[in-house]
């Protein structure tokens, strides 16, 4: 088998859980975060709906580097390179000036990623209230949900781009009323999508089953047997294919 070239690594996302999975995957990697309004991307399929937003995403970070570069620029009294809104990344990789990104020997490659919940065919992304927070877990308490979760690699150096996704079923035992309360009130559940944190220590009890979209993985009270990484944000196998093929 051929060795993976080196790289540089940037994980778009501020995600407590994907920045863990990518240390846990052995992974050096900086932090940049997008500035988009989720809100107004809306698609009918959620798998659609995880993938353009992971490209939103992608697409205002590479802007937010190459303004960084502009800036540089023109503090040199170089002259500036014009974008505009509609400029997608591979437009905006093929007008800015030569930066370190594309001069650099080893490539750097950019991982963003979405996740929704999907319930009763609705999907659902972060709760807008503690009310909403609440229907939510009530609702998962003794039923099932889903968590549709995308990664796309771009790379920086040559503009190539490549994202897939994934599907998770989760089935829950019937959670207590005492314990949403603690959720709720504790605040995490209120940053994630669907209010829906499989990993918490209080929820791991309640969960009866974690079905993967090609491989089952199953969960004993009090005891995680398997990985939890799909419904974490960040599917690691998945991730791992994605940054080789981006190489």
């Amino acid at each position: 088998m051929d060795a993976i070239p080196s790289f540089k690594l940037i994980l778009g996302s501020a995600s407590f859980s994907r920045r863990k999975i990518l240390e846990e995957m052995g992974y050096e990697f900086t932090i940049s975060t997008a500035d988009i309004d989720e809100k107004s991307i809306r698609e009918e399929k959620p798998e659609d709906l995880v993938m353009t937003l992971a490209e939103a995403k992608a697409d205002a970070i590479i802007a937010n580097l190459r303004t960084t570069t502009m800036n540089n620029q023109q503090d040199k009294d170089e002259e500036p390179t014009i974008l505009v809104a509609a400029d997608t990344a591979d437009t905006i990789l093929q007008k800015l000036p030569i930066s370190d990104y594309t001069k650099d020997a080893e490539p750097t490659l950019l991982i963003t990623a979405d996740q929704v919940v999907v319930y009763e065919g609705v999907i659902r992304e972060k709760p807008a209230s503690k009310e909403e927070a609440w229907e939510f877990i009530k609702g998962y308490s003794g039923g099932h949900a889903a968590t549709v979760g995308s990664v796309l690699v771009t790379n920086l150096k040559t503009g190539f781009r490549k994202g897939e996704w994934d599907r998770v079923e989760i089935y829950f035992h019937e959670i207590p009323d005492e314990v949403i309360e603690k959720l709720i009130e504790e605040g995490i559940v209120l940053r994630v999508a669907g209010g829906l944190i499989i990993e918490h220590p209080l929820v791991l009890p309640y969960i009866k089953e974690v079905v993967g979209f090609l491989i089952p993985v199953h969960y004993v009270i009090g005891q995680m047997v398997g990985t939890t990484d799909s419904v974490m944000g960040l599917p690691k196998a998945l991730t791992k294919k994605l940054i080789e093929e981006a190489l």
